[in-house]
This record gives C-alpha cells, sequence and structure tokens, in this order.
C-alpha cells in the first residue's frame, strides 16, 4: 500500500510515516517510479509504534524492542545489556506511575459525574 493510505488506515502522518522509517521502525519497498510501497503489516506495527510513543517510551528504546514485539511468547534479545534493563525498568515503572495517576483521575471524575448526575442522594441509615 502506498503512504497515503498506511497514513488514513493508522491515523498517522506521512511525516511522522516517513520520520518512522527514517528512525529504521517500518521498511517501505520502493516501486520503480519511487514511491513508498508498505506491506500489510506495516498497519499493526505503525499503531504499536504509535501506543509505544503514547505510554512515553522513545524511539531509540521502540527501535530495540520492536522485534520483541512480533511474538510475545517467543522473546530473544541477545544483546540487551544492563544499561538496557534497566532502562527498560524505569521506562515500566514510569507507566505504571501514570496508569496509576490516570486510575485516580478516571475515579475522581467518575464520582463528580455520578454527583452531579444525582445531586440528592437518597439518605442512609446506620443500622
Amino acid at each position: 500500500m502506498r503512504i497515503g493510505e498506511l497514513s488514513e488506515r493508522t491515523g498517522t502522518p506521512r511525516r511522522l510515516l516517513r520520520y518512522y522509517e527514517e528512525q529504521g521502525l517500518i521498511v517501505a519497498d520502493r516501486s520503480p517510479n519511487g514511491y513508498r510501497d508498505y506491506d500489510e503489516s506495516c498497519v499493526d506495527r505503525v499503531l504499536q509504534i504509535r501506543g509505544l510513543l503514547d505510554a512515553g517510551l522513545p524511539t531509540r528504546i521502540i527501535k530495540q524492542i520492536l522485534p520483541c514485539l512480533d511474538k510475545p511468547r517467543i522473546i530473544h534479545f541477545p544483546d540487551a545489556t544492563p544499561e538496557m534493563i534497566a532502562t527498560l525498568e524505569h521506562e515500566r515503572d514510569r507507566m505504571t506511575e501514570r496508569v496509576n495517576c490516570l486510575t485516580r483521575n478516571r475515579d475522581a471524575i467518575a464520582e463528580y459525574l455520578d454527583a452531579v448526575r444525582n445531586p440528592n442522594p437518597p439518605p442512609t441509615f446506620a443500622a
């Protein structure tokens, strides 16, 4: 598929797709006229990249872990350095903190909405 279709299917601007290619996150073949031609698997790959970026991972880390994400049950990462492991642990912990914060905020908004929707809750009686 051409870059426009990949952009539409993933909701990713063409400029970002070109950037992902420059960073080695996705690969495109070239047609005789020079247009990029993306494999169907790029749709899932781009969505995966977007999710990892949204989670806060930088592209340099994403590039290193993407090969492991194709087959999550078979992870072979022979060149994982102690620094890479520490970085991934830090990123995991940071994501956990964000998830906890988002959960607290979601729960607070839900409580607020309940209070707004039901301004006069029935009284509760202690037994």
